[in-house]
């Protein structure tokens, strides 16, 4: 090649040599990284136009980020590539080495702690990008992603507004759609459901009238629907969310017939997607065990857990991407309370402990998932009767989270502590005033608001104010019926029966018992089916229907049986010792224990 790196075609020859050998390195398998980068070096000394100069320090910085732990060479490399010399900062053909450069390097100041420096650097690159659409966009999403992650969802829904309008100056309705969606979900992540219907019924439109790629129009409607189904569930609308949830599952099937065609849309802004089509598949099967666990379908629950997380664990192989072990945190969190339910502490437990190692390797996972941890620990330690331990981890949980739908939810089951405790009276009645159904209840939540009628139930029952327990409890029927909320119906169930047991009712009592039993062996819910067959037992004898009674009781015996063996399996694990975990990170390793070392009298 010639000595200079000159403008002609022939002086160019040595730069292409070089950068073709420097990408055969870098795309080997395994890749190598040390001559990739000799390569790419050997450019800088041969004085080469500044475009080249330019470009070849954004490669070199750009191997050296994805390849090294080099993060200081990588920087200055980025730093040079961002700021090409004074002179030429404003040569169009360059533009784009600037702007992936930009992006590039507020990703590793964000690595490296450095925010406050990123955001400056981004908002630059977004205000000088206006004549290239596609990098304007893309940094507009990133600037939103980076003020997300900083909880700072306002700037972040401001971004994604000027990202949309922009879009739709462009004519990038499928990219307007992607900026609203993003929106949208923040929006709900705030809880401005006000704003949130409006901007979700625009997106509707835009999504059914946009006539482009299949697979992009798809996975608009996917994203959207996404966003309904997950509004539903957060509103405990289990009924009503079906239709939508249909339409999602049958959207995901389309797409996985679908074949991705390499054509490149003619307008730049449009060179997005939103989620590749696998992860898109986990995060409809995600969905779909949210809401067979809310539902209480809980075998359905299980069958789709199981095919989500083989499905991850394929994808993890090939692709470390943060979002897949979000969603497998996200499933473990809903598996476990179904084993809780079904009578399966001990692989509860072993799950919980998988979701601790999970949020071991990420502080940002762990930070976003640690009060639903201790909330589950919590949720176990109700199960195997550690009431102390339960309260401590509740206390936690309530401490370490913002999310009004969870603190509602640990609030409930805080109470159903205190209650069976007997003694907190102070404590429960501050807590009960705080999630009063009737009056100002704290989030909108059909499933949280009718949980809140069956506590009061329960602790008027436990005072032995029968009739204002009935009435707390018809309510809780009347608002689990409505929606199909199968384990709130069950338990109150089970609990009005009780209820006319005691009175003497023994009619209305069988009337509200069989009903309950045949639910929760639908579910299945182990401690319902428990509290059902013991009392069928006590009123068959108390009806003189000896063969009944003895049925019952066997039942009951089978029951306690599984639940004794199961409880002492749990609390032998080495993990069990994850109940007295309340403060920091997750502990590491955990020591075996003896034996049990819990209660037995009161869980039978």
């Amino acid at each position: 090649g010639s000595g200079s790196g000159g403008g002609a075609a022939g002086g160019e020859s040595w730069y292409l040599a070089l950068l073709g050998l420097a990408e055969h390195f870098r795309t080997s398998s395994p890749p190598k990284v040390r001559l990739c980068v000799h390569c790419l070096q050997a450019v800088l000394p041969r004085k080469p136009p500044a475009r080249m100069e330019a470009r070849t320090h954004l490669q070199l910085g750009s191997v050296l980020y994805h390849h090294t732990r080099n993060g200081d060479q990588a920087r200055g490399h980025l730093e040079k590539a961002v700021s090409p010399g004074e002179a030429e900062g404003g040569i169009p053909q360059f533009e784009d080495v600037k702007f992936e450069a930009a992006s590039l390097l507020s990703e590793l100041y964000c690595q490296e702690n450095s925010v406050d420096t990123a955001k400056p650097l981004l908002r630059k690159a977004i205000q000088i990008s206006q004549q290239t659409p596609y990098w304007h966009c893309r940094l507009l999403f990133q600037l939103a992603q980076l003020h997300t992650l900083e909880k700072d969802l306002v700037s972040a829904c401001d971004l994604l507004g000027v990202g949309a309008e922009y879009a739709r100056v462009v004519g990038s309705e499928y990219t307007r759609a992607l900026f609203l969606l993003s929106k949208g979900m923040l929006l709900l992540m705030e809880r401005k459901l006000q704003e949130v219907h409006p901007l979700l019924t625009l997106c509707g439109q835009i999504v059914e009238n946009w006539q482009g790629n299949p697979i992009q129009k798809e996975s608009l409607r996917v994203f959207f629907l996404v966003l309904q189904v997950t509004h539903y569930l957060d509103a405990g609308q289990v009924k009503s969310v079906k239709p939508c949830l249909k339409q999602l599952q049958q959207c995901i099937q389309t797409i996985s017939t679908l074949h991705d065609d390499e054509i490149l849309p003619s307008n730049p802004a449009d060179l997005f997607h939103w989620l590749p089509k696998e992860h898109m598949c986990v995060l409809v099967y995600l969905v779909t065990v949210m809401h067979s666990m809310q539902a209480g379908y809980l075998e359905k629950a299980q069958k789709y857990t199981d095919k989500a997380l083989m499905q991850l664990e394929k994808l993890k192989m090939l692709d470390c991407s943060p979002i897949l072990s979000s969603f497998q945190v996200i499933l473990l969190e809903h598996i476990i309370m179904c084993r809780l339910v079904t009578g399966h502490k001990a692989t509860a437990l072993q799950e919980i402990s998988q979701v601790c190692q999970l949020c071991q390797q990420s502080p940002r996972l762990f930070s976003n998932h640690a009060a639903q941890l201790h909330t589950l620990l919590g949720l176990y330690c109700i199960s195997v009767n550690c009431m102390d331990n339960a309260e401590a981890q509740f206390t936690t949980a309530l401490r370490l989270t913002t999310h009004q739908e969870l603190w509602a939810f640990i609030v409930t089951n805080l109470a159903s502590v205190y209650i069976r405790e007997g003694n907190r009276h102070q404590e429960l009645y501050s807590l009960l005033e705080r999630i009063n159904p009737d009056h100002n209840f704290p989030v909108s939540s059909h499933c949280l608001r009718a949980a809140a009628f069956y506590i009061r139930g329960l602790f008027s029952f436990f005072q032995g104010r029968y009739n204002e327990a009935k009435r707390f409890l018809r309510e809780t029927l009347k608002m689990s019926n409505a929606e199909d909320l199968n384990r709130l119906t069950a338990c109150s169930l089970v609990l009005l029966g009780h209820i006319f047991y005691v009175l003497g009712n023994h009619r209305e009592s069988n009337n509200m018992v069989v009903p309950a039993m045949q639910l929760a062996s639908k579910i299945p819910d182990m401690s319902v089916q428990l509290w059902s067959s013991a009392l069928l037992r006590d009123l068959n004898k108390a009806c003189g229907n000896a063969m009944d009674a003895h049925e019952a009781a066997q039942m009951h015996q089978n029951f306690s049986q599984q639940l004794l063996q199961d409880h002492i399996e749990a609390c032998s694990l080495p993990e069990h010792n994850l109940i007295t975990w309340t403060d920091g990170p997750p502990p590491v390793q955990f020591q075996a224990q003896n034996g049990p070392t819990t209660s037995l009298a009161s869980l039978l």
